[in-house]
């Protein structure tokens, strides 16, 4: 078999799909890559779960199929067929089967057998559409176990199908009891061999990085942190083993812009190009009075839209926030997450009313009306797998302020296209923000620095070949194909 520029048949699965289903950045990649490689000339399907607010009242595709995972739990399920900009979406559910899910933030309130399932049930879909994959892709923990049944499971009609694996955040491990593999209809050996074992327990992240046959994190920086101790959450041993035999890639992510269009955005106040940015300031003015802050086109405006986690930098936003809102800088966050730090911000909103406001829930709307709005965005991590808000910032004109770290590193320089800083800490961050507020007071020169911003390309366009010739490479260690450039 001679690939060459062949089309493949890839399978794209994850449990978060933009915009049917959004939690995170995941979901957002999930729904704008596989149409990058649909423009390669690929035939991609997209594989999520049947979540009852995306599939409502559609009439399933297919009924009826039925997982077996072992001798006392079989599944009947069904499937629908959705699309995205012309992608087919498969989905899968049933009863017992993803169907408590109302709102996005419960996406991942389900249990172990439900992604076992998962996993099982996209090869018994593919075979009664009568449709072998040449690759599935396979992201984050969740998935972790569709390269394990696809091995041990999958039987000749799957032999020569390759699999790859994206650790989105090592983060989250999916972390099981030994009892997983039987639960999963697999031989015990695979445990007692160390193939499935992890710490006693079974662990999802390192299950899938084992039967793989090519794994990538979401940016070249992390995929050589996750390699040390200090990033490596407890995998890092096999995250060099991976790297020495050659299957741990780093391919940075991208953004979608027809999603993230500051020309064209429907819920902005005003559009705006690099060329005129004159409705930029309209949406700053817009912003500020919808949100109660003090309307002043001269007070550098701060926006975050993430989850609440000390991981954000929240920690040290928060030592900060004193001196930067001394300084006369206003904060716009929108997120949820841990508690304290919801209570601090709420704190700090009701001491700094005029410039502080924290809107604490999902809201995708404001979120974009935040990146269009502010003159700043902060995300100051401790690590970061790649971060797609910086990227949606930039393309807004909104100047990030970053840690150099993870795909922050490879997509924010200082004085390029935002201000970054090294060292851990509330200090190094206020000394960045002061820099930044400097900057600000010479309008000429953020005007340039803003269309800089603009036009930094964040588009998937060299992402997806990326991607491409990792498929063919995870092609060629499965089935020793001739693969050419």
């Amino acid at each position: 078999m001679h690939l060459g520029r062949k089309s493949m048949k890839i399978l794209y699965a994850s449990v978060e799909v933009a915009p049917f289903a959004k939690v995170g950045g995941l979901a957002d990649v999930a729904g704008s890559l596989p149409k990058a490689l649909d423009a390669l000339g690929h035939d991609v399907k997209i594989f999520m779960p049947a979540y009852p607010m995306v599939v409502g009242s559609t009439a399933p595709k297919f009924t009826g199929l039925n997982v077996q995972l072992n001798s006392n739990q079989s599944y009947s399920f069904d499937a629908w067929e959705l699309e995205i900009d012309g992608v087919p979406v498969w989905l899968v559910g049933g009863e017992g089967l993803f169907d408590e899910t109302h709102r996005s933030e419960e996406l991942y309130s389900y249990g172990r057998d439900c992604y076992l399932f998962f996993a099982q049930a996209a090869m018994t879909l593919c075979e009664a559409a009568g449709w072998i994959p040449d690759v599935v892709h396979a992201n984050d923990w969740h998935t972790g176990f569709m390269p394990v049944m696809i091995r041990e499971k999958g039987g000749a009609k799957w032999e020569n199908t390759a699999t790859v694996f994206s650790i989105h955040n090592l983060q989250y491990q999916g972390g099981f009891g030994r009892d997983t593999v039987a639960a999963a209809g697999l031989p015990e050996e695979l445990f007692t061999s160390g193939k499935l074992e992890n710490w006693g327990g079974v662990n999802f992240i390192k299950s899938a990085c084992v039967f793989a046959d090519m794994v990538n994190t979401v940016s070249p920086t992390y995929a050589s942190e996750i390699t040390t101790e200090a990033f490596g959450v407890g995998q890092w041993g096999l995250m060099r083993d991976l790297t020495h035999h050659g299957k741990l890639r780093g391919i940075l992510n991208g953004i979608d812009y027809d999603a993230f269009s500051p020309e064209a955005d429907p819920v902005i106040a005003k559009n705006f190009t690099p060329e005129d940015l004159s409705g930029k300031a309209e949406c700053k003015h817009v912003l500020q009075k919808e949100l109660g802050l003090i309307v002043d086109p001269n007070a550098p405006l701060i926006g975050m839209v993430s989850r609440l986690s000390d991981q954000k930098g929240y920690d040290l936003i928060l030592k900060q926030a004193y001196g930067m809102l001394a300084l006369g800088g206003q904060f716009a966050v929108l997120g949820t997450g841990d508690q304290w730090v919801a209570g601090e911000l709420r704190q700090l909103e009701a001491e700094w009313r005029d410039q502080v406001r924290f809107v604490e829930r999902y809201d995708g709307p404001l979120a974009q009306q935040i990146y269009a709005g502010s003159d700043l965005f902060m995300i100051p991590s401790r690590f970061e797998p790649c971060g797609l808000g910086q990227m949606i910032a930039c393309r807004y004109g909104t100047v990030p302020i970053a840690r150099r770290t993870g795909g922050l590193a490879d997509t924010i320089h200082d004085g390029q296209n935002g201000f970054n800083f090294g060292p851990i800490g509330a200090k190094p961050l206020f000394d960045t923000v002061n820099r930044a507020f400097t900057a600000y007071q010479d309008k000429a020169g953020w005007q340039e620095l803003v269309r800089r911003c603009m036009e930094t390309d964040f588009t998937w366009k060299s992402s997806a070949v990326q991607y491409e010739e990792m498929y063919r490479d995870a092609l060629r260690a499965r089935v020793g194909v001739a693969v050419s450039v």
